[in-house]
């Protein structure tokens, strides 16, 4: 029989519209998730109509974007992503976008089809005003990934307002591994934020940095059901990937990749009300790296579109072009177009591995 040929459009639509339904199991214990939940599954079947109307037209549209909307945090965690990237930058960053520019990308955004907002940083919850934007734009969510301690009571009653803003908080296992990395007394002050959470019934997840150091703790079932007991509804299991050459012991290894895979399914099965994803996880199943628009792109602070969090490099600023011109960028194109995404690599991420012709490409495309 004749194999069917990879439709990565189609099997990224389908996955939104199975997280859409994920989400909706997660929140059937809450009336409130739960009217949210259904009104989000109708909003990403229409996402996935307009993504497709101008698929037919040649354009390619991805269901998720990650935006980085602040590089300032009150934390100083060791690895930071956000300050390496900032050294690795090519060019020099200009002023942060304004709230009203973030308001008009998110409608951009669900105007053109996106289902997901991924908003990171620095510490989201320091511009309050941009996540305020976020949540007016009811048809996407919205998910935070944020150290939790900056979740007072005026950011609790937003997040009760607004079910489409999901804090993700950052842990990285126990209170000995989490407070290693994000300094001493992290991981009572993040409990703390998650018994408030849990307590207010705001749908939460969680989100960790997997590395060779913490993979056995974070998929555990003991780990896993004492967050579950407390109200989390999702995890987000990052694998590590090395800035520094020093820090490249830290990188989970093919063995270590299919442990998280196997202990992943393993959670699905013990919690089915709660959603388990793994970031970059199997690139098998996706056809290759989704990054430069093919699954995702990454807006930086000052509006550069880069084609992840990984890779802060570009040629278009949407300081001055619309979100729909990032994804026909020359840099975006060229990585399509060349194949490197789809390339061989030693595992973790292609673009960081690839850095040098990245950065040649973004620097013949402007």
């Amino acid at each position: 029989m004749e194999q069917r040929a990879f439709n990565l459009t189609e099997y990224l639509s389908k996955g939104v519209e199975q997280l859409a339904g994920d989400i909706l199991r997660a929140s059937l214990r809450n009336p409130r998730e739960t009217l949210f939940a259904l009104r989000f599954s109708v909003a990403a079947r229409k996402a996935r109509a307009r993504r497709e109307r101008l698929a037919d037209n040649g354009e390619n549209v991805p269901a998720f974007l990650i935006a980085s909307i602040t590089d300032r945090c009150n934390l100083s965690c060791a690895g930071c992503y956000a300050r390496a990237n900032s050294a690795r930058a090519d060019v020099h960053r200009r002023e942060p976008l304004s709230t009203e520019r973030w308001s008009r990308l998110f409608a951009e955004a669900r105007d053109l089809g996106v289902s997901f907002i991924l908003l990171a940083g620095g510490e989201p919850f320091i511009r309050g005003d941009v996540l305020a934007a976020a949540a007016a734009v009811k048809e996407i969510v919205f998910p935070v990934f944020t150290n939790g301690t900056l979740i007072d009571d005026g950011a609790l009653r937003m997040l009760r307002r607004n079910r489409n803003l999901v804090p993700m908080l950052s842990i990285e296992g126990d209170r000995a591994q989490t407070d290693t990395r994000r300094s001493g007394g992290t991981y009572d002050a993040l409990m703390r934020t998650v018994d408030r959470l849990h307590a207010a019934r705001i749908l939460f997840g969680a989100s960790v940095t997997v590395t060779t150091e913490n993979l056995r703790t974070v998929v555990s079932r003991e780990f896993v059901g004492r967050l579950h007991a407390k109200g989390c509804r999702a995890l987000i299991l990052v694998e590590y990937v090395p800035m520094t050459e020093d820090s490249r012991r830290l990188a989970p290894t093919d063995a270590a990749r299919e442990a998280i895979q196997r202990g992943q399914e393993e959670l699905r099965s013990l919690f089915p009300d709660t959603v388990f994803i793994s970031f970059p996880g199997d690139e098998k199943h996706s056809g290759g790296c989704l990054a430069a628009g093919r699954g995702f792109f990454h807006v930086s602070v000052d509006g550069s579109a880069e084609p992840c969090p990984f890779s802060p490099h570009s040629d278009t600023n949407l300081r001055d072009a619309p979100l729909r011109a990032a994804l026909a960028s020359p840099l975006f194109t060229k990585l399509i177009d060349t194949g490197m995404l789809l390339s061989e690599h030693s595992g973790g991420c292609l673009l960081v591995e690839k850095d040098r012709e990245v950065r040649e490409l973004a620097g013949a495309a402007r």
